[in-house]
């Protein structure tokens, strides 16, 4: 496996990702459809791509005999007045999972935002998997979601470059509130 940046023409690979990935999660559809309604994951990647948050150095996918089988990115996102960032989404292929692609993507992501000096990254997300890459609750640290319904699975991981003074409100990028 290799873990690369995005690439343009990954775009639908990293799409079937998600929706490998999240579709099981949301069994629902309009019975009127021709086709199930997809995850809202897979919108949520092109609406990043398209807004001024998008960092493609730090859009991630895991490779494996030239298939996509995971993806990860980091966005823009604040605490106040200090720029940070923000995982998600980050998915891989359903039939991959529980073989550590995500953990390598993990990891992979928060070495490139570290060597990029970047102070944290912020995520909302599971609790029983996002501790293992050093995750903590936000509130732990002074940080808390603009989303006051998100405190008790928003999490943050502080990285070299953190400051104390980083405290207040987390703002993700606007695609995320559009979901």
């Amino acid at each position: 496996m290799l873990i690369r940046r995005e690439r343009t023409g990954d775009a639908a690979a990293i799409a079937a990702v998600h929706r490998s990935a999240f579709g099981p999660q949301y069994p629902h559809s309009d019975p009127d459809a021709r086709e199930p309604i997809d995850p809202p994951e897979v919108d949520l990647v092109p609406r990043l791509r398209s807004d001024p948050s998008w960092i493609p150095t730090l859009s991630l996918v895991a490779v494996e005999y030239d298939e996509v089988i995971g993806h990860l990115c980091l966005t823009r996102a604040a605490v106040g007045p200090y720029p940070v960032l923000a995982l998600g989404p980050i998915g891989v292929l359903a039939d991959h999972q529980g073989v550590g692609i995500g953990s390598a993507l993990m990891h992979a992501a928060l070495g490139a935002a570290d060597a990029l000096d970047e102070p944290l990254v912020g995520l909302l997300g599971s609790l029983d998997y996002y501790p293992r890459f050093g995750f903590v609750p936000g509130v732990r640290v002074g940080i808390t979601p603009d989303e006051p319904s998100w405190t008790t699975h928003f999490q943050v991981r502080t990285l070299t470059a953190h400051d104390a003074q980083i405290v207040g409100e987390f703002h993700y990028a606007d695609p995320f509130y559009e979901l």
